[in-house]
């Protein structure tokens, strides 16, 4: 990725000895757009990212995973203030410039001690090569690190977008996601950034969920440098950026539901036929954060009792005698009638499938949303249970 450099080191704030501390570098100014959590409890972090970031600008972001900086009161906030001058201090630019973000256990103070020797340790690590570092520093109870990468050209020009993420559990996104990082060569305007960011947003990181729990550090973040000499200004490179955006904002969405705390399965659940959009999504949503539906997945148990339901209490217009449902396309349900014994019996074995795609069509209009999320496995309950330990 032209003009950017990252790291990622231990530095002592995990009990695991694994990495724990990340940082992004663009090597001049960057144009920058966020959005954070809806969360009314909010990481000291988020607190400063929020009024950091109506300047628009930004070139450096220092990440620690192992300690959320929240609920931490005014000391949170002077640590998180102490953290971005020390970073400006050692890279030799504006503290103005540099943003914080962190994650994992809510309500302790930052070991400040650990970032007194951190940062100046992973500013000497600092490579356009050392993305994965990076992505593996930020993680908490992901399995694996997140990234996406496209490749476009305007006019004569080549330009690339990447997309680098955390998030496994506390995943039901409110403006954004857990923590994911956008970078791009691009020269756009903060506005246009920031608009490309939000709609990028509503179609993959706000359609997702593992266990409908918002978290409090949630920040989404992007930043265009500009070094690759393509301009987003007319119409038709704003489309191209956009569909590659989206794109990118998709694949790490999907990355952190296949990731979900103890998953198994990832499943879209598609409702069309609605009377209007804001009954697809509330059906959508409603059956993708339902614990019923999500541990007959991970049981394989086609239940279609328990989708109907979700989206009966869902707040959308249904009429139960009009509804269709399928198990990608094996139909179990039509006109609000099961099909019976052999159709079921076909579509337990789509439910053994490691990807499955639900449709359920209300028959009552033209509107149409979807949500992405996992089932729900025993593990899940034993990583949270244990997660302070």
């Amino acid at each position: 990725m032209k003009g950017f450099k990252f790291a990622g080191i231990k530095a002592g704030i995990k009990k695991n000895g694994r990495k724990d501390l990340g940082l992004i570098f663009s090597e001049k100014p960057a144009v920058a757009a966020a959005l954070f959590t809806r969360n009314k409890v909010i990481a000291a972090p988020v607190i400063l990212g929020k009024e950091k970031i109506k300047k628009g600008l930004c070139q450096a972001v220092l990440v620690n995973s192992g300690n959320a900086n929240c609920f931490t009161g005014e000391k949170g906030i002077e640590d998180a203030i102490t953290c971005s001058k020390m970073v400006g201090r050692t890279l030799g630019i504006l503290e103005d410039l540099v943003l914080v973000s962190s994650t994992g256990v809510i309500g302790a103070n930052l070991p400040m001690d650990k970032f007194e020797t951190g940062v100046p340790d992973i500013v000497t690590h600092l490579s356009a090569d050392h993305v994965k570092d990076f992505a593996n520093a930020i993680l908490t109870t992901d399995t694996n690190y997140k990234i996406a990468k496209e490749s476009g050209v305007i006019g004569d020009k080549k330009f690339s977008i990447m997309g680098i993420a955390k998030g496994s559990g506390m995943i039901r996104p409110d403006m954004a996601t857990m923590l994911a990082f956008i970078c791009t060569d691009v020269k756009i305007s903060t506005q246009d950034l920031k608009t490309s960011l939000s709609a990028a947003n509503e179609k993959s990181f706000n359609r997702i969920t593992v266990d409908g729990d918002t978290s409090t550090n949630d920040t989404l973040l992007a930043l265009a440098n500009g070094t690759s000499g393509v301009e987003i200004t007319d119409i038709e490179p704003k489309k191209i950026f956009q569909t590659m955006l989206d794109k990118i904002c998709l694949e790490l969405a999907k990355m952190v539901v296949k990731d979900g705390e103890g998953a198994t399965k990832l499943i879209q659940i598609i409702v069309k036929g609605a009377q209007s959009k804001q009954d697809a999504f509330k059906a959508s949503e409603t059956i993708a954060h339902s614990n019923l539906v999500k541990t007959a997945v991970y049981g394989e148990d086609p239940n279609w009792g328990r989708i109907t339901a979700a989206a009966g209490r869902s707040g959308a217009h249904v009429v139960p005698e009009k509804m269709d449902l399928f198990f990608d396309d094996q139909p179990l349900v039509l006109k609000g009638k099961w099909l019976g014994v052999e159709a079921e019996k076909k579509t337990a074995q789509i439910m053994k499938k490691k990807e499955i795609t639900i449709t359920l069509d209300l028959n009552l209009g033209k509107e149409t949303d979807n949500f992405l999320f996992c089932d729900f496995s025993e593990d899940y309950v034993k990583i949270n249970a244990e997660y302070r330990s």
